[in-house]
């Protein structure tokens, strides 16, 4: 009877994920909660799990559970573009939604990369086809952003909308686990895995111009950086040892 019970549960289960209920990289519910919905053992909703993760529809990550399985947007290091042109040639439908715009006083470390203790910054969520992608927070000098608005940098990335022309960046990427209010942006759990991204990127005079924040849920994206060349040492570039 149970062999029948899990698969009538991954029969469902499928049909959610094809008809697009549970989206590409969107989290399942939780075993347990699967678990009372269908009145069955954990052990057998994770058998029907399983099932579906044979056939490529759903995947699991320590801290995340299960979700729905789909290509991760992969994002080159090489060239400065934005989230939404790397969700585009992924063939992903992105959206933003900003969360908070105020002027304000700039925290230390952001007041030291700009040069000045005023600032606009911004809080958005970007979306991938409707599901959470990243949580970005960008300061630039208040001087800069006085005639922005809301609606501008919720229709129109930063880069171009100001008035001044970019050269590159530096960017600093590390693991860390979400925090409760990422989380809760993010629609993962809370101490998910994520990838956090430090960007100072700056005009053609070498001087920055925005600073910005990056969230990434650890399972939704990969950074890719192209090693043309052979170098004695196996150590990846760019690599530091955090203290």
């Amino acid at each position: 009877m149970r062999t029948i019970r899990y698969h009538h549960i991954a029969d469902e289960l499928r049909s959610r994920v094809q008809s697009g209920v549970y989206a590409s990289g969107r989290l399942l519910p939780s075993e347990s909660e699967m678990s009372a919905e269908f009145s069955v053992s954990r052990v057998t909703v994770r058998k029907a799990l399983e099932m579906l993760r044979d056939e490529g529809l759903v995947d699991s990550r320590q801290g995340f559970g299960w979700f729905a399985a789909g290509d991760p947007v992969r994002q080159p290091l090489g060239r400065l573009a934005t989230i939404e042109d790397q969700m585009r040639a992924s063939g992903m439908t992105p959206e933003r939604h900003v969360l908070e715009f105020a002027f304000e006083k700039a925290p230390r470390d952001v007041a030291r990369a700009l040069g000045t203790p005023n600032v606009l910054r911004v809080l958005r969520i970007n979306l991938a086809d409707g599901e959470p992608f990243a949580l970005v927070t960008v300061w630039c000098a208040a001087e800069r952003g006085q005639h922005l608005s809301r609606a501008d940098v919720e229709r129109t990335p930063f880069y171009e909308l100001l008035d001044v022309p970019l050269q590159g960046a530096t960017q600093t990427i590390a693991a860390d686990a979400a925090t409760k209010s990422e989380a809760t942006h993010l629609d993962v759990p809370e101490g998910a895995p994520v990838l956090r991204c430090r960007r100072v990127t700056t005009g053609t005079d070498g001087k920055p111009v925005l600073v910005s924040h990056h969230v990434f849920p650890g399972h939704r994206t990969e950074f890719v950086v192209d090693l043309p060349s052979a170098e004695p040492s196996i150590a990846p570039s760019g690599l530091r040892l955090v203290e």
